[in-house]
């Protein structure tokens, strides 16, 4: 049986990344994935820094990478903060790439954002692309990022647009044919 973990960047209550992250897993749950959707905000961590280590590592940095490492596929949305990722999933990625052994190395990712930007967390995501493949990570292909926010989703939590509706479903295809190829 194939798992996913899905989760969000952002932990603001009403994020339209959390609505994307809730729509990839129902997407993903109707393929016939099981999925475990998390909230960041109950994995506390500090800002990393490497003077913690060993001795004071983050108890939720190793329960996070538990986590990761027994999902099929993760699914990470993210918003987009000053051209980047939000400072919540970096020092998340931060914590998780000194766990071992690596969180990075067993999920195919699925990446997607949002924000209030016409051009939809583009650089934010290639942020995220990057930061992922740097560290292991084999990310599907495909761009997920949807602008502007404010008419992005319907009241039921869908995707508005037609060109959104077929990327995500492409997007979960794509994840699926990864993991069982």
């Amino acid at each position: 049986m194939t798992t996913a973990l899905t989760l969000s960047g952002s932990i603001r209550k009403g994020s339209v990344n959390r609505m994307l992250q809730a729509h990839v897993g129902r997407k993903l749950e109707a393929a016939g994935v099981t999925v475990n959707a998390i909230d960041l905000g109950d994995f506390e961590m500090p800002i990393f820094n490497e003077d913690l280590e060993p001795d004071h590592v983050p108890e939720a940095a190793g329960r996070l990478a538990e986590l990761w490492r027994s999902h099929d596929i993760i699914f990470i949305a993210t918003p987009e903060y000053n051209g980047g990722l939000t400072p919540l999933l970096v020092n998340t990625l931060a914590w998780l790439s000194r766990q071992k052994p690596s969180p990075f190395r067993h999920a195919v990712f699925g990446i997607g954002g949002v924000s209030s930007g016409k051009y939809g967390t583009i650089w934010a995501l290639s942020h995220l692309r990057d930061s992922l493949s740097k560290v292991g990570g084999l990310v599907a292909p495909g761009l997920l990022g949807i602008g502007p926010d404010e008419a992005a989703f319907d009241a039921s939590g869908n995707p508005v647009e037609p060109a959104i509706v077929r990327k995500v479903d492409t997007l979960v295809q794509d994840l699926i044919n990864i993991k069982r190829g």
